[in-house]
């Protein structure tokens, strides 16, 4: 009878799981918050109002001292100048005052010193009519007169006080009632948030150990843990896991067979590749000639070269997860030029003007990371650079940080190409030159070496040069007993180039 009951009552998919407990928690906060902006409208409003009349307030009280300054000053003047003018000054002044003084009764209705004032205000019109000689004698009304203004200004202010410390008071009694009925209906909340909590979470929690079965190395795929319980859309998912499961078990062993061919396909010609290329320079086929022999070992170390990245695509996952840097100090020139020295046949080819920087310049780095990023980028020089034109290599050491740049003269890349430019599998819109065509990873993978080692590759702009790389590679820790080299050194002038192409043969 109570699993009947519980099953009516119980939302059986998760959104509306999802939607009844949202609602249910927020209606204690939504009686919260509307009470709570219940409670600061109104002393919003209270303090707004009064803040504008205390401001009223004040600047009359002020205007009122102003005023009885300049009565009393214009008086005085016409008692020494007896200019008609002064008088005219002293009614209007006079008027003004009176004027003013009637809206302040309105906040001061009991006080004695305006009732003075009042009093005195009509004593003062008569001084117009009277003679000089009493109306000098009557000067000394003045006197009485402003303290009697100067007594209405402090409880002018002595009453804006007692408003703000009313408002105050109202305030804090709203905080404190506030304070309580947030305790109460956050708890409330609180509670209902475990509630519902509970009901979405032990399911996902069921999904998850599943998918780390899943996902574990080593795992059973296909085991699961047990039939799960609750919303339609959780249990469908965990149905969708279970083909899941199987999909990679047949995903796996389609990868593995993948592998295995494509190592027996790409090696053994290389093989055919490498073991000719040895048979010529034996001699096998007879005498060859110095140049003919530094051509064999270019194709031998390429060849060489070819087939380690081949095993590292083969070991792809294990390189991009365990790849560890071998940071050695080096002689940054030297490796330069031995990168340069595997390009020479193809330089030469196109007649380019190699400028490389020399030697020595040691910093701490990996070796074979920081080749291939140079690799790549001269490779690049030589697919797309101007037949016959210029191709620099130039460093420089900070205290910090190594700057390579790598510039050529050339064609510049299209604006629209240069966003996607460290892409994998990029391509930009000008054609590379030669009979080979590219991968578009070339860029990608140096992006990714000068990553590894904490550096950055990047374009500039350059006036003289159209392509320029800007390699930058941060100071590495190496061994206690490394040699410290010089912390600055002069930078050579910068290359700057506009644009380059991400692709490599």
């Amino acid at each position: 009878m109570t699993s009947a009951v519980t099953r009516r009552w119980r939302p059986r998919s998760l959104l509306q799981l999802v939607l009844l407990a949202f609602l249910v928690v927020m209606l204690p906060l939504a009686v919260l918050m509307i009470q709570a902006g219940q409670a600061l409208s109104e002393l919003s409003r209270l303090a707004d109002v009064s803040a504008r009349q205390a401001v009223e307030e004040t600047r009359r009280a002020r205007s009122l001292g102003a005023l009885a300054l300049e009565m009393e000053r214009s008086a005085r003047q016409y008692a020494v100048v007896e200019q008609e003018s002064l008088l005219e000054i002293f009614d209007e002044r006079l008027e003004e005052y009176r004027a003013l003084l009637s809206q302040q009764r309105e906040l001061l209705p009991d006080d004695p010193d305006v009732a003075a004032l009042e009093a005195e205000l009509d004593e003062l019109a008569e001084l117009p009519n009277l003679p000089l000689e009493a109306f000098t004698a009557r000067l000394s009304d003045f006197q009485s007169f402003a303290q009697h203004t100067e007594a209405m200004r402090r409880a002018t202010n002595q009453r804006i006080d007692e408003r703000i410390e009313g408002i105050r008071t109202r305030a804090e009694a709203v905080r404190v009632r506030l304070w309580w009925q947030t305790a109460a209906l956050v708890s409330a909340s609180l509670v209902l948030m475990l509630l519902f909590t509970r009901l979405i979470i032990h399911p996902i929690r069921q999904l998850e150990r599943r998918i780390l079965g899943i996902g574990s190395v080593g795992g059973d795929t296909g085991r699961k843990l047990r039939p799960l319980k609750g919303p339609a859309e959780l249990v469908a998912l965990d149905e969708r896991l279970d083909w899941l499961a199987s999909r990679l078990d047949e995903l796996e062993a389609q990868k593995q067979q993948f592998l295995r061919h494509m190592s027996h396909e790409l090696k053994t010609p290389l093989a055919s590749v490498r073991e000719g290329s040895s048979l010529l320079a034996d001699g096998v086929a007879g005498e060859v000639t110095p140049r003919q022999r530094e051509i064999l070992e270019l194709i031998d170390a390429s060849g060489h070269e070819l087939q380690q990245l081949i095993e590292q695509l083969i070991d792809y996952n294990l390189l991009q997860h365990n790849r560890q840097l071998d940071i050695e100090r080096l002689d940054v020139a030297t490796v330069a030029k031995e990168v340069l020295a595997k390009h020479r046949l193809a330089l030469d080819n196109k007649q380019m003007r190699v400028s490389c920087f020399d030697g020595p310049l040691t910093w701490a780095l990996d070796r074979t990371a920081t080749a291939r990023i140079l690799d790549n980028l001269i490779s690049n020089a030589v697919a797309y650079g101007e037949d016959g034109g210029d191709l620099e290599i130039r460093a420089r050491r900070y205290r910090d940080r190594l700057v390579i740049d790598v510039a050529n003269s050339g064609e510049p890349i299209a604006e629209q190409d240069r966003a996607r430019l460290f892409e994998a599998f990029f391509q930009g819109s000008v054609r590379r030159k030669g009979p080979l065509k590219g991968s578009g990873i070339g860029l990608s993978v140096a992006a990714d070496c000068a990553r590894l080692q904490h550096g950055r590759l990047a374009l500039v702009d350059n006036d003289r040069l159209a392509v320029c790389f800007r390699l930058t590679l941060p100071h590495q820790v190496t061994t206690p007993q490394a040699d410290h080299d010089a912390d600055h050194e002069h930078p050579a002038p910068a290359l700057a180039g506009a644009h380059a192409r991400n692709d490599t043969p």
